[in-house]
């Protein structure tokens, strides 16, 4: 049986809105507002959407970095949402994180072998500062860096070769999951293929779990397992990859698999343009929050909260056009989108 590593169950946070002359409050940010999900060993889920959709608040929630409104969360059969800190502390290494910009998350003071020697330190994984030099070393290897670059500091570095740097820092904790927040969108191209395929030998090495979060829906479809579609603080859609970008089942997913690059030259596609902006997290629309901007809308969307249900093989979609018989609803019957149609 498949280890469950991370599970999230109902996790909100709302950041207060300090105003008047008192400086109380005056409302929320509903930045995460009801989002589930969970994780199994060696396992990959992505977590996609448009920027200011809740992404990095979820991965932050999870890492513990600010205290959660509600919701609990699960990491190995433990709940780490409401520990305190001192408890908090030695399960802290199962679960380590990249975080987007590799520069301003080294310190620019510490020699790349502190860097990776703290963490080692601070977890009791080493007897000697010889075993630390060691498992140093190893870390080097593992992201394929020479171990004589330990030396160096952060600056000395190019942008692919710092993040490389804190993927050994974050493996240097032995950890049981990795979260990826927004990992390789600060770089080029190529580099960036260079340190996907890096995190997938490494999870196929290890049995890594990870949460990616990303906007690069073709990185996405590159690495991942299992896609969630985040819209306004919710999940929208939860699938298997193939299912969810062969034949998306929530309009939003709908629209943003529209807008990637047609990789076939000459291959047409319908490109789905949304109206509207996307409405304020402070004060969300009722009903559906996508009905403002959704192609599809009717009455019942603007009324009433569509439900995450399961349309069969784990496919989940929270929309309300599945409730109506497959005839009449326009996700079914609709080709999957050109650049990842199977071949």
């Amino acid at each position: 049986m498949t280890k469950r590593v991370l599970e999230v169950s109902d996790l909100k946070k709302h950041f207060p809105i300090r105003g008047g002359l008192l400086g109380g409050t005056v409302g929320y940010v509903y930045a995460v507002d009801g989002v589930s999900f969970h994780i199994d060993q060696g396992e990959t889920l992505s977590l996609v959407g448009e920027s200011g959709c809740g992404k990095s608040t979820v991965g932050k929630s999870v890492l513990r970095l600010f205290p959660l409104t509600s919701g609990q969360v699960v990491l190995n059969g433990k709940r780490i949402d409401d520990m305190s800190t001192g408890t908090l502390r030695p399960l802290r290494r199962q679960i380590q994180v990249v975080f987007q910009d590799p520069f301003s998350s080294l310190n620019p003071r510490l020699r790349v072998r502190e860097i990776l020697a703290e963490p080692i330190r601070n977890f009791g994984l080493a007897n000697s500062e010889a075993e630390i030099d060691e498992k140093v070393g190893q870390l080097m290897d593992k992201v394929r860096l020479p171990r004589d670059a330990v030396n160096r500091w952060p600056h000395e570095f190019s942008g692919g070769q710092r993040q490389r740097i804190c993927i050994a820092r974050a493996l240097a904790a032995e950890p049981d999951i990795i979260v990826c927040d927004e990992a390789v969108s600060a770089l080029d191209v190529s580099v960036k293929a260079q340190i996907v395929n890096l995190l997938q030998d490494l999870q196929a090495e290890l049995g890594l779990a990870m949460l990616f979060i990303s906007h690069d829906l073709a990185i996405v479809e590159h690495m991942t397992h299992r896609v969630a579609v985040m819209y306004l603080g919710q999940i929208v859609e939860v699938a298997d990859r193939k299912q969810l970008f062969g034949a998306p089942r929530h309009p939003y997913t709908e629209a943003l698999l529209s807008a990637v690059p047609v990789p076939m030259p000459g291959a047409a596609r319908e490109r789905i343009v949304l109206q509207g902006d996307v409405p304020s997290p402070i004060k969300p629309p009722p009903g559906c929050r996508f009905h403002t901007r959704c192609p599809y809308a009717f009455d019942r969307c603007r009324k009433e909260v569509p439900r995450l249900q399961d349309n069969g093989a784990g496919h989940q979609a929270a929309c309300h056009l599945h409730d109506l018989p497959a005839e009449q609803n326009p996700l079914l019957n609709k080709a999957p989108p050109t650049a990842f149609r199977a071949a």
